[in-house]
């Protein structure tokens, strides 16, 4: 999933769910009022996974941003 600059809040709560489920292995981020499920112990290096990911998301939306605006003034 791609994310821009247009990004309705769903996309991007549903993108950030799929880097924490892939990358922390937290199934959701709603929160679940119960400690035991909005809190986790996860390692820095998942940690460090996760924010790669959201990094790559946000050049990739960049360069897609990039592209529209190219386009748009052909």
């Amino acid at each position: 999933m791609t994310i821009d600059h247009s990004m309705t809040q769903r996309a991007l709560d549903q993108l950030l769910e799929n880097i924490a489920r892939q990358h922390l292995s937290i199934e959701t981020l709603q929160t679940q009022r119960s400690d035991q499920l909005d809190f986790h112990d996860v390692s820095v290096w998942s940690v460090k996974s996760a924010l790669q990911a959201a990094f790559e998301a946000g050049k990739q939306a960049e360069r897609v941003e990039a592209s529209h605006a190219a386009g748009a003034k052909q």
